[in-house]
């Protein structure tokens, strides 16, 4: 009885040991490593890739965000014409409201899973088309795919090099800028395939709102 409680003992502080020792290399010493070897090597993508203007954050460059002027009666987001608008941002199911995530909801990721057959995508996809078109005084047939169509996650932070091409005219006029500096401004940053094959063009939205943002302030 004595060496059955003696060896149960044992094996209870080796636990015990095994469980601190564990604690302090996994939970202590390697998040401090880790930690510390990306913030020397990487210290802009190991702090969530932030985005600054004239010293504040303003978002992250991985993340999409909408650039709106308020709501209207029915809670639905005014898009700010002042700024290149993000593709829509139409995912699962919003843990806010319980229902569509329209907003850029950083707590739900994710596609709406809607067929291409679905009526209710088919007509979200012709009204979006309708109001790119009339907004920006273009025939529909020229309305690119990411203008109307969410990403998988619904949280994608860049649009094609046409849809920001297309914007160019609205957004100098919002802004009384001439339109070939804001041309320039988007053909600045264009970024190509990755690696030079994977991928499409791309504009981040969030750094050329930053930079038509500085550009409208100089010509105040």
């Amino acid at each position: 009885m004595n060496n059955s409680v003696r060896n149960t003992a044992r094996l209870l502080a080796a636990g015990l040991r095994a469980l601190l020792v564990l604690t302090v290399v996994c939970g202590v010493i390697y998040p401090l490593v880790v930690t510390g070897v990306a913030q020397a090597a990487f210290p802009g993508k190991a702090n969530g890739s932030e985005v600054t203007s004239h010293g504040k954050v303003v978002g992250s460059s991985l993340i999409g965000q909408r650039y709106d002027k308020g709501t209207d009666k029915k809670g639905n987001p005014i898009p700010d014409l002042r700024y290149f608008q993000p593709r829509p941002s139409t995912g699962l199911g919003s843990n806010r409201t319980n229902g569509v995530n329209t907003q850029y909801d950083l707590q739900v990721s994710g596609a709406s899973n809607l067929g291409a057959t679905n009526t209710d995508l088919i007509k979200a996809i012709k009204e979006r088309k309708q109001w790119v078109a009339t907004t920006y005084g273009v025939p529909e047939s020229q309305v690119p795919a990411d203008a109307v169509t969410s990403s998988g996650s619904g949280l994608d932070p860049d649009i094609s090099p046409e849809y920001a091409l297309l914007q160019v005219n609205r957004v100098a006029k919002e802004n009384h800028l001439p339109a070939d500096k804001v041309e320039q401004l988007v053909q600045d940053r264009i970024q190509g395939r990755q690696l030079g094959f994977m991928g499409e063009p791309r504009v981040n939205v969030l750094d050329l709102n930053v930079a038509l943002r500085d550009l409208a302030q100089t010509h105040r």
